[in-house]
């Protein structure tokens, strides 16, 4: 719907400038007297700058069922330069922002006639918006550049206080929209005041000289720190200028300043930059389109944009989208209603919002599904319905899956499982490898017990020969490079290496490619099409990481494993393979791992203890917080996404909250 709506509001906007243009060159005579133009929707405010005392005027334009839902609050966006920015965003509010009231701030009402004849009505905006005096003295006098900290405070004191205290505002979402000198303006706020707003458009900011200034701020700020989060901007950041716009003058201090907060690696900051087309005049109604579809993307967890949006680039949500009804999307997912007693309903609902305010990291998605059946769909962050997720390790899981389906296909039998892995490669040297390359099986690099040992320096060196790596030549590169494979040395090693060994054997026994059956004998029988699968430098797929998926995707993985390998009555993964995948059937070693977690077929197992019973749990695991959780006896599968770069403590509530709330009395 906001798609259709962007191109109508764009259609808006040419037909509007041309029909302008056209009246440039014909002239209308008429016998009867005009009149202002007057529109019910905007109230016209008065305001006064209580310690300047100053006059100026809010433009306050309300949702069209403000009044309907009383119970409702309302996220707010604030533009300053408003008689010039005033019918542009209404437009965008009628298309995009439908459920945003818009606040306009006017320039000083009461400046001197003088002044105001001089240089215009908006005499006022090169004293409030900007951040230094000017060098000139005589100009200074005149208009009296550099007082931004001041008409910062009259927006913090006076026009933020009387918008909350007058309208049903949302805190969580309020708004700055500014352009040009005003988008200098939004700049400075970010910096000096940055809890100010959650969200900030800045479009084309004359921040040309100020780079020093802003600088400054930012330093008072200080680093960001993962480990504090009050460290944070807590701010999403829509910034644009021109395509034609100077180089020197324009772009490259934009430029600087977009490097500016990028090199903070604030994770609660987020940064698009967009450029324009056309120069600094004619690039601001695009701007404002384009900003204000970014802006709706913030207030609903349905995105605008697409897949080949950066993830990093993807602004956090303003509030948790969090529903105990999940709603039908057709996708191959039954939908139910949350069914646990009220006390444990409770406790989710504030485990999740502490999940959205990083009470337990960065969490960008919670699922849970009970009796195959998505009953509870949350998301936090980048958490996004319809924007495919990274998996990392937990791709690892996936490969498995995909062995068992080829397993189950006639391709692999359980016994090939302890086979030497290469036995199956016809287009490898073993007489060229090292010894006890044959003690390699897929069972040993499924437990993460292949053997390898390589040097890594030489490693990245070899890695430069792609033609070297390619298909099969990725094993024998492997085995020539690697140590003498021995009893000793098959013990558990976490990493890469082992999955691609599994991959490369797919590849060879399945018909075609590995990339094709992966997609038709897995992904496309269960409805996943909105992924994006890399392939490594061998060109096969990617068998330990490099996946994005959707979070309602993952969870159908999650149902297969739940269900022993069965879609809709059809053996999908050989029953069997996926018994033995998921069972626990080494320790792993890493000092960091929970001493009670055990390793399958790059599947994990522990045991969740609720009152006097424990419970099996099988899950796949991708650094930041990916998990697809597997709880047979309780018929539950849950579904975590995040990019968290901590310690992952999400594990603690859900075992100690949401799986016991799943368990009978």
């Amino acid at each position: 719907m906001n798609v259709i709506k962007l191109v109508v509001l764009s259609f808006t906007m040419l037909t509007t400038i041309a029909f302008a243009q056209e009246n440039r060159t014909t002239e209308l005579t008429s016998n009867r007297e005009g009149s202002s133009l007057e529109s019910p929707q905007i109230r016209v405010v008065p305001i006064k700058d209580s310690k300047t005392e100053r006059n100026y005027e809010l433009y306050i334009e309300l949702p069209e069922d403000y009044a309907e839902n009383q119970n409702k609050t309302y996220p707010v966006l604030y533009y300053t330069d408003a008689t010039w920015h005033r019918e542009m965003l209404s437009a965008c509010q009628e298309y995009l922002l439908e459920e945003v009231i818009l606040v306009g701030i006017s320039w000083q009402l009461d400046i001197s006639d003088d002044l105001k004849k001089e240089v215009g009505p908006h005499a006022s905006r090169f004293r409030d918006y900007s951040i230094s005096k000017h060098s000139n003295p005589e100009i200074q006098t005149k208009y009296q550049f550099g007082q931004a900290r001041e008409h910062l405070d009259f927006i913090r004191k006076d026009v933020l206080t009387y918008v909350d205290a007058t309208y049903r505002t949302d805190p969580n979402s309020r708004t700055y929209f500014g352009y040009s000198l005003s988008g200098e303006f939004g700049a400075y706020i970010l910096l000096a005041q940055p809890d100010t707003f959650n969200n900030y458009i800045v479009g084309s900011p004359t921040v040309r000289g100020e780079m020093e200034n802003l600088a400054e701020l930012h330093s008072k700020i200080g680093p960001f720190d993962a480990s504090n989060r009050d460290s944070s901007l807590k701010a999403n950041v829509f910034i644009a200028y021109g395509s034609l716009e100077d180089e020197e003058r324009v772009v490259e201090p934009i430029e600087a300043f977009v490097k500016l907060l990028n090199d903070r690696r604030d994770d609660g900051l987020s940064v698009t930059k967009e450029v324009i087309e056309g120069s600094h005049q004619t690039a601001f109604p695009s701007t404002a389109v384009s900003s204000t579809n970014w802006l709706s993307s913030v207030m609903t967890p349905i995105s605008n944009y697409g897949k080949e949006v950066s993830f990093w680039s993807i602004p956090h949500l303003n509030n948790a989208y969090i529903s105990t009804t999940p709603e039908d999307r057709k996708d191959g997912i039954s939908v139910d209603t949350l069914a646990v007693q009220d006390n444990d309903e409770k406790a989710i609902l504030k485990v999740s919002q502490e999940i959205f305010e990083g009470t337990y990291g960065s969490y960008d998605a919670l699922l849970i599904s009970h009796q195959n059946k998505l009953v509870f769909e949350s998301y936090y962050k980048k958490g996004r319905i319809n924007l495919p997720h990274g998996q990392a390790s937990a791709v690892k899981a996936y490969t498995s899956l995909v062995l068992g389906r080829a397993i189950q296909m006639g391709y692999l039998s359980m016994e090939d499982l302890h086979k030497p892995l290469i036995s199956f490669l016809k287009e490898v040297d073993p007489k060229k490898m090292t010894d006890g390359a044959e003690k390699i099986t897929l069972h040993k690099a499924l437990t993460m017990h292949g053997g390898l040992a390589i040097d890594e320096d030489s490693w990245k060196e070899i890695e430069k020969d792609t033609a070297r790596l390619r298909g099969q030549g990725l094993v024998q590169t492997l085995l020539e490079q690697s140590e003498p494979i021995t009893a000793e040395s098959q013990t558990y090693l976490y990493g890469n290496f082992n999955p691609m060994l599994v991959m490369t054997v797919i590849d060879a026994v399945v018909p075609g490619t590995a990339e094709d059956f992966i997609k038709t004998e897995l992904l496309d029988k269960l409805g996943i099409a909105d992924y994006t699968w890399a392939n490594h430098t061998s060109g096969l797929p990617e068998a330990g990481w490099r996946v994005s998926m959707l979070s309602r995707d993952m969870l159908k993985l999650g149902n297969l494993v739940l269900n022993g390998g069965k879609l809709n009555g059809e053996q999908l993964i050989s029953a069997a393979y996926l018994d033995k995948a998921t069972s626990g059937i080494v320790k792993p070693t890493q000092d960091w791992m929970p001493k009670d977690y055990r390793y399958g077929y790059f599947w994990y197992q522990t045991q969740v203890q609720v009152g006097d019973k424990s419970y099996d749990a099988t899950f796949a695991w991708g650094g930041g917080g990916q998990r697809v959780i597997v709880v047979e006896d309780l018929d539950l599968t849950l579904v975590i996404s995040g990019h968290d770069g901590e310690d992952d403590k999400i594990m603690t509530q859900i075992s100690e909250i949401v799986i016991p709330a799943f368990v009978k009395s």
